[in-house]
């Protein structure tokens, strides 16, 4: 009895000695560091890609950004407030450093304006000044809030198979349409194998059907060449047009990225002529084939496969990549010469167009944040055409900036105008009935379009807001 008693006493004390071991101070422990939000593999500090799946993690920062909710932008009344420039926003034209009345609070750098908190006062003159809406006063943390489709690590909606990749997904940046283009693929791909839709193809549906041929379509489409997928890819207008409707007048790549069978892509300082050389040499070599005319309505899911509905067609497709603009589909003049690569949709470096003769045609707010934001440019001269007899679909404050140019001569506005054809050097108006021939640069198309969001909407997609941190790294990043 007593060596039995003995036996528990012993083991007792052992599995107390050993419970208390494992119940030492957590500090003694060692702290898992950050996973890759891709393949959750440990990440090294400071790593910029993941070593075991070798995603950029720059391409998973609006993705991963927390969503806000209705109460996170309210601020407390005894916060001093401060401005804060919206990145995704801001278009560089400079019209709220010389407003400012504190010295160095807020200057340019590159193609952002950046805000120094500790010398803003919250005065709010350059919020006043912004023609775009892009700097608002907060007291709040130092975020940006971007308005986004729902989307995972993978790129994927809320509706599963159907992809958001590039401008539409909320970043414009070049290097992250690529980035994304691919990784959305990649995931189709192993989607896929993991569900054995390789044994079970059918001939009439595609393994994905990608939508857009920019900078993001382009990548999805060669890493599905590359991974050997049943693909289709279709494009509403030319890879001309692609390229032509860029906001931007050049086009940087501060870095090379890496392309699907093509290798480093690098376009430093690039006309959109130079870029669109890139793109044709880029297909030729793979052999990507791109359906051209091919202007998708709709996406929806039906039985086992989305159905992509054209103005021609129905196809038919396991998984989607939308890899549209986020201007949606510009409205177009239809007139001569529109085809000209003088001719833009949308504008973001401002200071691209110094010195130069410009015509905005448009009678919305757009059009008129468009004309103020040139006029601020030096040695700039902007004519803003409009159809109507005045201007009824502008914020008043918008109006008063537009009045204001005018006074000071740096646009001239012609009412009831129409333009008629645009030529090298100039471009024939006619104004009232009275043809008037304008000497010009570059002409600016804001007359409206159809909104992407709708679509995604149509789509199923969800829309939501998310925070994403205005750290300097991502300033950088924003701004290049």
């Amino acid at each position: 009895m007593l060596i039995t008693l003995g036996f528990f006493a012993l083991v007792t004390a052992i599995s107390i000695y050993f419970h208390m071991r494992g119940g030492r101070p957590a500090a003694t422990a060692k702290r898992p560091g950050p996973l890759c939000p891709r393949c959750h593999a440990p990440l090294e500090t400071g790593a910029t890609h993941c070593a075991a799946c070798g995603v950029p993690l720059q391409a998973l920062e609006l993705v991963t950004a927390p969503i806000a909710s209705e109460t996170e932008a309210t601020l407390e009344a005894t916060t001093a407030l401060h401005a804060m420039v919206r990145a995704d926003v801001c278009v560089g034209c400079g019209a709220c450093v010389p407003v400012c009345p504190e010295p160095g609070a807020i200057r340019l750098e590159g193609k952002l304006a950046m805000v120094d908190t500790a010398r803003c006062k919250g005065h709010g003159e350059c919020v006043t000044a912004c023609p775009v809406g892009g700097i608002l006063l907060t007291a709040g943390d130092a975020v940006q809030r971007i308005e986004t489709p729902e989307l995972d690590v993978h790129f994927q909606s809320n509706v599963p198979g159907l992809y958001v990749v590039g401008e539409l997904g909320g970043r414009g940046l070049i290097k992250n349409a690529v980035n994304e283009g691919k990784l959305a693929v990649e995931h189709v791909a192993k989607q896929i194998r993991q569900n054995s839709l390789f044994a079970r193809r059918n001939a009439d549906v595609y393994d994905v059907a990608i939508v857009g041929s920019g900078p993001a379509g382009l990548s999805a489409g060669l890493e599905a060449l590359r991974a050997g997928l049943r693909y289709v890819m279709l494009e509403q207008g030319t890879l001309t047009d692609t390229i032509r409707k860029y906001p931007r007048h050049k086009l940087l790549l501060a870095e090379p990225v890496r392309m699907p069978l093509y290798g480093d892509l690098w376009v430093a300082d690039a006309s959109k002529e130079e870029l669109l050389q890139v793109w044709e040499t880029m297909i030729e070599r793979t052999g990507l084939r791109v359906r051209t005319g091919q202007r998708v309505e709709r996406v929806e899911w039906s039985g086992d496969r989305f159905v992509i509905t054209t103005e021609t067609q129905a196809w038919h497709a396991h998984h989607v990549v939308l890899a549209l603009g986020r201007r949606g589909t510009p409205r177009r003049l239809d007139v001569a010469g529109e085809d000209m690569s003088n001719v833009f949709y949308d504008i973001v470096e401002m200071e691209a167009f110094e010195g130069s003769h410009m015509l905005v045609v448009g009678g919305g707010d757009s059009a008129v944040e468009s004309a103020v934001g040139l006029a601020n440019q030096k040695g700039t001269t902007v004519t803003l055409s409009y159809r109507g007899d005045q201007l009824k679909r502008v914020k008043p404050r918008n109006v008063e900036k537009l009045e204001a140019e005018v006074a000071r001569g740096r646009v001239r506005v012609l009412y009831g105008s129409e333009v008629r054809e645009v030529r090298p050097g100039e471009v024939q108006i006619d104004a009232q009935g009275v043809p008037v021939t304008l000497p010009n640069d570059y002409v600016i198309v804001r007359v409206g379009g159809t909104p992407p969001y709708d679509f995604l909407k149509r789509a199923g997609v969800r829309i939501v807001t998310r925070e994403l941190s205005l750290a300097p790294a991502t300033l950088a990043a924003n701004g290049g």
